[in-house]
């Protein structure tokens, strides 16, 4: 069984855009090395991340855009953890767990695993290696600790906080010591951000009629951080509320992917008499540096200075629809597929 993508998508996304294929006659050929193939490996697959980033990718980029495009007809690919079952690579053995870059499929043939990580910690749940420990999770440190460059203290907003990102974004920095707020779509994400993760305030964005008040009351002195995952009209607000030398992470603007004409802002002149510094960064730049904080992140972990939220979904069937519904909010945590336990 596998997914495909049926044809490139313009404006909104929908489950019919992909398609489950069966493949019960390539399973056995794929559990095996090609013959004469080198620094190969086959991956029995057994978590598969959804993530926001794969909706720019069935769409028809010209010029490309950083990550390539899916291929109507060709299995989608993303990040997952997974169980090799063949190598003829000198780096991976059968009977190695590792997560990184695989096919939504149950056996993934990788000829060229440059993304594609040996698991250090398989006494973890393994599920958090598409999450936590994985590329959200290092995503989270990243954008927070190397492009925010964070002080004790600080004012920190998040928006879609609930997320796979956002709920790390928020617990690192109440381990630095700042003061942290969230943006989420549903009273439960809310209620969950503060009783779960420790945030000092949090508000349903869809229950305020004027986003730019509602930052305002839970900030009166203003926005030293906000780490962008929205875009848009959050986007908007928050520039109305930052302080001098704030600083914006740009992560994503998932509101702003599944809209054929890109929404403006309004007030962007405000980062000039604000000093405001705004980055955007792709997390695959900074692997070099993931096993320093996947040590990190075990050590919190361990520790119960972090805690995480999965939502899942049992089935590669049930793919395509746990994609979409990142887009409809309907996620509660990091959204994983189950494709296999073992």
């Amino acid at each position: 069984m596998k997914v495909v993508l049926k044809k490139y998508v313009t404006g909104k996304a929908e489950e019919s855009d992909m398609e489950v294929v069966a493949t019960e006659e390539e399973a056995a050929v794929l559990k095996k090395v090609p013959e004469g193939s080198k620094d190969a490996v086959v991956l029995k697959n057994l978590y598969l991340s959804c993530d926001p980033y794969m909706r720019s990718r069935m769409t028809k980029h010209d010029p490309p855009s950083y990550n390539p495009d899916f291929v109507p007809g060709e299995v989608i690919t993303g990040f997952g953890v997974s169980k090799v079952v063949d190598s003829t690579h000198p780096n991976f053995k059968v009977g190695d767990l590792v997560w990184g870059t695989t096919g939504w499929e149950e056996y993934t043939l990788i000829t060229n695993p440059l993304i594609l990580f040996k698991i250090n910690h398989p006494d973890m749940p393994l599920s958090y290696y598409t999450g936590i420990l994985g590329m959200p999770g290092f995503t989270a440190y990243v954008g927070f600790h190397e492009i925010a460059s964070p002080k004790k203290g600080e004012y920190v907003f998040i928006s879609a906080a609930a997320g796979a990102v956002g709920q790390l974004v928020g617990q690192f920095a109440k381990i630095l010591g700042c003061y942290v707020v969230g943006a989420a779509g549903s009273d439960e994400k809310v209620g969950l951000l503060k009783s779960k993760f420790g945030f000092d305030d949090a508000f349903n964005y869809k229950k305020e009629p004027d986003l730019s008040l509602a930052l305002k009351r839970c900030f009166p002195e203003g926005i030293d951080i906000y780490f962008e995952n929205v875009g848009g009209a959050m986007l908007e607000a928050v520039l109305d509320n930052m302080r001098l030398h704030g600083r914006i992470s740009a992560c994503g603007m998932i509101s702003q992917y599944n809209l054929l004409e890109p929404e403006g802002i309004r007030n962007i002149v405000q980062i000039i008499p604000k000093r405001i510094r705004m980055e955007g960064f792709i997390v695959l730049d900074h692997f070099a540096n993931y096993r320093k904080f996947e040590e990190t992140a075990v050590q919190y972990i361990k520790e119960g200075k972090i805690t995480y939220v999965e939502d899942i979904a049992e089935g590669l069937e049930k793919a395509p629809s746990a994609l979409i519904g990142l887009f409809e909010g309907k996620n509660v945590g990091k959204q994983v597929v189950v494709v296999s336990h073992g």
